[in-house]
């Protein structure tokens, strides 16, 4: 495969989609990590960045240091859930940074604040499977048709990373499946 092959081609409107999706997930379970954490105010201003940035502001070092301090505030949180709320804002924010490469790893830019969400949404029920297949439920019900061309355009994503990369390929999956009409 050559470099110039390697290449995705991606615009800042379909950025935008993919951050938006990434948000939307992110923010189902950001109470998990606000009840763990109630004056912790990082994932939720990594999720607010994420809006902003999905509604036409500017992918800048504000947007990537709200992705960096939520990662921080998941290593604050007392439980696993709240952590895995935390790690889905850090992704939320990090989805406006998916590289045009042509890369399985890149899929995590598009799907990790779901997949997060989702081992989230499990572990704050109790572990319980069904409660992180309802999340990614919703998540494909919110996933436009940008959202799943941009993750076409990419390998499915890889082998690995214990329950959330399990949920990132059921995710991942179920989006590739999607067929719109008109």
């Amino acid at each position: 495969m050559t470099a110039e092959a390697s290449e995705v081609a991606l615009s800042k409107q379909e950025l935008r989609a993919v951050t938006a999706f990434a948000a939307a997930c992110a923010e189902t379970v950001l109470e998990v990590f606000e009840a763990d954490q109630p004056d912790d105010p990082r994932p939720r201003a990594a999720i607010d960045a994420a809006w902003a940035f999905a509604r036409g502001g500017e992918r800048g070092r504000a947007l990537r240091d709200t992705a960096s301090a939520a990662l921080k505030a998941a290593r604050s949180a007392r439980t696993p859930a709240a952590r895995e709320a935390a790690w889905a804002a850090m992704s939320a924010a990090g989805a406006a940074y998916l590289h045009p490469l042509a890369k399985a790893t890149q899929v995590r830019h598009i799907l990790g604040a779901g997949a997060y969400a989702a081992r989230a949404a499990e572990l704050a029920a109790g572990d319980d499977r069904g409660a992180g297949a309802g999340h990614l439920r919703r998540a494909v019900a919110w996933a436009t048709p940008v959202v799943v061309d941009v993750l076409r355009r990419f390998p499915a994503a890889p082998d690995g990373g214990g329950r959330v990369g399990e949920l990132t390929r059921v995710l991942d999956a179920d989006l590739r499946s999607l067929t719109f009409t008109g």
